[in-house]
């Protein structure tokens, strides 16, 4: 019964929200045949609109989702014009942007906090107990970031420490075969390592205090957003209403995600706690992406200037190339109409 009562919440807040829009249908400009996105597989309140086609309905168009591994393959994908909105970590839109990729930021998903983290055999009780072992990562993601954040922050000498660069679902499989002592990525495959004698060991979260912020954002490819503005506010639109959703029915919400996703609903509750959510409304002050005449000195343009010279010490991205402002790559012009 309970069950059905959650189903009943959340179409009910979908459907108020769908009879709202449709009144903006005759300003919006013919949308597209369809709109690509890219997700990574892992449970988020947007899966919401995936599992029960509301974004399609939001959107007034077909939605093509593609599942890609890592924020290095969504680079790759947006260079090659495949994809046309796509969740992205901060780290990987940090150097997608210093190496020119046509894109936009356009708001958060979620600040991460316990959703990725480091996992070690029982044997590793702290950060220095990995010298001498074999770490591994998804390339070019948010949790390749933490990683080398968390060695430089613990004082773990990284010459000591062999890391694999390794897809999410390839680095549980190397835990299983005993050929990797720890992991830094996301749920569900922490929980997946968790669950087969693997504990946590350090969390994104942890990371804070000295200075790393970690964030998943909404990118969308700026050809796209100049030819569908109206698209992209929907799209904003929707996804805030699907973390109200969650918010008024945690439990239901993720039973329903958990069920679609065909994952273990403890791992599905972990992600979904594991994030920081923020309304539109939050995310448009200083203290996270700004307003057009704010987001030049917003938490969200130093996170990437931040990042930026990070990843320029270990040569992931060339320190010529990191723009002198991060500011021109934000656009949150599409909040605020989605707010309106």
């Amino acid at each position: 019964m309970k069950r059905f009562e959650a189903r009943d919440r959340v179409a009910a807040i979908f459907a108020a929200a769908i009879l709202f829009a449709a009144g903006s249908i005759a300003w919006a400009e013919n949308p597209p045949e369809v709109v690509r996105v890219s997700w990574f597989g892992a449970a988020g309140p947007w899966i919401l609109g995936k599992a029960q086609g509301t974004l399609e309905q939001r959107l007034g168009t077909k939605v093509r989702w593609d599942q890609i591994s890592s924020g290095g393959a969504v680079l790759t994908a947006l260079a090659a014009n495949e994809v046309d909105i796509s969740l992205l970590g901060s780290p990987p839109t940090t150097a997608g942007i210093a190496r020119g990729l046509p894109i936009e930021v356009i708001s958060f998903e979620g600040v991460i906090a316990s959703s990725e983290r480091l996992i070690a055999r029982p044997e590793i009780k702290s950060m220095k107990d990995l010298e001498g072992k074999r770490i591994a990562y998804p390339p070019g993601s948010s949790s390749h970031y933490g990683l080398n954040a968390a060695l430089k922050s613990y004082n773990v000498d990284a010459s000591k420490v062999k890391l694999l660069g390794l897809a999410p679902a390839d680095m549980v499989a190397a835990w299983k075969r005993g050929d990797i002592d720890a992991g830094f990525v996301w749920s569900p495959f922490t929980y997946q390592m968790e669950t087969d004698k693997g504990h946590e060991l350090l969390t994104m979260k942890d990371l804070q205090p000295y200075g790393y912020f970690v964030w998943n954002n909404y990118v969308v490819r700026k050809e796209f957003a100049d030819k569908y503005p109206t698209t992209v506010v929907a799209f904003l639109k929707a996804y805030q209403d699907m973390v109200k959703a969650y918010r008024a029915d945690p439990p239901g919400v993720s039973r329903i995600i958990a069920t679609y996703l065909n994952q273990d609903l403890k791992a599905v509750q972990d992600t979904l706690a594991g994030r920081d959510y923020y309304t539109l409304q939050e995310q448009l002050t200083p203290d996270w992406m700004g307003s057009p005449e704010t987001k030049a000195n917003a938490k969200m343009a130093k996170g990437f200037a931040d990042t930026a010279e990070f990843l320029s010490t270990n040569g992931d991205v060339k320190r010529a190339d990191i723009p002198k402002s991060f500011a021109t790559v934000i656009n949150p012009t599409f909040a605020m109409r989605a707010v309106q």
